[in-house]
């Protein structure tokens, strides 16, 4: 993984989490070949563990195949929610928490 190829090393992405693709605004260009471009995905994987679904893969430079970053993204299922994370040197951090049911109990009210 390279921090001189990203404008800032795991930026904050509140709960924008990326099981696919790559966050091109933080790419400063290749450290290696200097070029700016898009990049290549390689490596993809998916495991299962108890439950939990991580995807794995490597940024790479299109035009040297420099690794820039490796991008792991989670999700699983816990009581009544869905839960997401990704973590990136180039595409970031983030956690997202989304109910399964019709309502979101988090923003139901009191009624009194």
């Amino acid at each position: 993984m390279c921090g001189d190829c990203v404008e800032k090393e795991y930026p904050n992405r509140g709960n924008t989490c990326l099981e696919n693709g790559s966050f091109l605004l933080n790419f400063t260009g290749c450290a290696v070949c200097s070029k700016r471009d898009f990049m290549l995905i390689m490596n993809k994987s998916l495991k299962e563990e108890d439950g939990e679904e991580i995807v794995t893969y490597d940024h790479l430079c299109k035009n040297c195949h420099h690794v820039i970053a490796r991008h792991e993204y989670t999700f699983s299922i816990m009581d009544e929610f869905q839960e997401y994370t990704m973590l990136c040197l180039l595409c970031g951090k983030a956690e997202d928490t989304i109910s399964i049911l019709p309502d979101d109990p988090r923003q139901m009210t009191l009624l009194f």
